[in-house]
């Protein structure tokens, strides 16, 4: 009853559509919108139903800011012909990909009424394959980005390792003395390894404060949503704190093993 009542309404000039969540919630906001009118160009629709919210396309468009027409509603009142320039087609989970896009060119090829010697006039363009592409390129990048960070972390790491050194060698005739008055050598150790983690880790705290700052002022900037992520921000945390082990740990023994008389000597 219900569709027929629907058919009806086309006949009778009545246009109808659908919208996705974006629409819906730039123009109506907490109203309801089903049964409400919207104007498309020059012709007005009644909303009849909502789509699911999809997010963001492959290529970075807003798959929910979308407004449907029944075809010939948009033919006739909007386009004013009856040409289709983009056909979507629905694969079931399963199917082989190449034998589709075959059969879908073999019937285009036939309803364009093309003999075996004429070139395709369409294209059939494979979502997967793009969506791998697309993979494959996010791979690369994530690779590069890393490498630049692991990079970072060599540069830093190094620094760390030049101002414990220089720390050493400063206070060579206080580590003299504490050997001198019984000071174990994984005491010394342990004493200068702490250091370098608390200097690791509060140059890392430091930059998850800075890089917070920066994304959160990026987010707004972009209109996009942010979400602050515990375990990220911990482990990296961590992760600088394992820097100032690593690269503190020369310049440590190195104290660690000083001659406690060479040591007082040092001017």
């Amino acid at each position: 009853m219900a569709a027929s009542s629907r058919s009806d309404e086309l006949r009778s000039g009545a246009a109808v559509c659908l919208i996705g969540e974006t629409v819906r919630r730039e123009l109506f906001g907490n109203q309801a919108a089903l049964g409400a009118s919207l104007r498309v160009k020059q012709i007005s629709c009644e909303i009849v139903g909502l789509l699911t919210s999809k997010g963001q396309g492959a290529f970075g468009n807003d798959q929910d800011d979308v407004v449907l027409l029944p075809i010939k509603t948009l033919q006739r009142r909007i386009t004013g012909n009856t040409r289709v320039n983009t056909l979507l087609v629905s694969m079931q989970d399963g199917s082989d990909p190449t034998r589709v896009v075959a059969g879908i060119t073999q019937l285009l090829r036939e309803r364009r009424k093309l003999s075996s010697t004429d070139e395709d006039n369409f294209n059939v363009l494979d979502t997967k394959q793009l969506a791998d592409t697309l993979s494959g390129t996010t791979k690369v990048l994530t690779m590069l980005l890393g490498a630049v960070a692991a990079v970072s972390l060599l540069v830093g790491g190094i620094g760390i390792m030049n101002i414990m050194l220089v720390s050493v060698t400063e206070r060579t005739r206080e580590i003299g003395l504490r050997l001198a008055i019984g000071a174990l050598e994984r005491e010394v150790l342990l004493q200068f390894l702490i250091e370098a983690v608390v200097l690791a880790a509060l140059g890392g705290l430091v930059g998850i404060v800075l890089a917070t700052g920066a994304s959160i002022g990026l987010a707004a900037l972009m209109d996009v949503p942010y979400t602050f992520n515990l375990a990220v921000n911990v482990l990296s945390f961590v992760f600088s704190a394992v820097i100032g082990v690593v690269f503190g740990y020369f310049p440590a023994r190195r104290a660690a093993r000083m001659d406690p008389i060479e040591a007082l000597r040092h001017e």
